[in-house]
């Protein structure tokens, strides 16, 4: 499944779409108990190269290489979705899942 991206202002060439492998059964988490309820939004993008290097194991260049993107643009991703999921954790606060 391929997802178009947004660029991040006015100016630049547009992103490549990316290739998602699943799509997941739910759609958000939500901590018992909410200590902050302002949520954190977390892209599918970012889900993904989560799954793809954490869970699965796969290094960066895999990673990249199956999802039809850079190495670069991996790491940016798993460092975003890293931080929203520990900021998450470790706040009280609500993590929505984008579709």
């Amino acid at each position: 499944m391929l997802r178009g991206r947004r660029r991040r202002g006015l100016r630049g060439r547009l992103p490549k779409p990316v290739r998602l492998g699943i799509q997941p059964p739910v759609s958000k988490f939500i901590p018992f108990p909410q200590i902050d309820p302002s949520p954190i939004y977390l892209e599918l993008e970012e889900l993904e190269v989560l799954r793809l290097v954490d869970l699965e194991g796969l290094s960066q260049d895999e990673a990249g290489v199956r999802m039809g993107v850079s190495r670069g643009t991996i790491w940016r991703l798993l460092q975003s979705a890293r931080k929203k999921v520990i900021r998450s954790l470790t706040e009280g606060r609500p993590l929505f899942i984008l579709k």
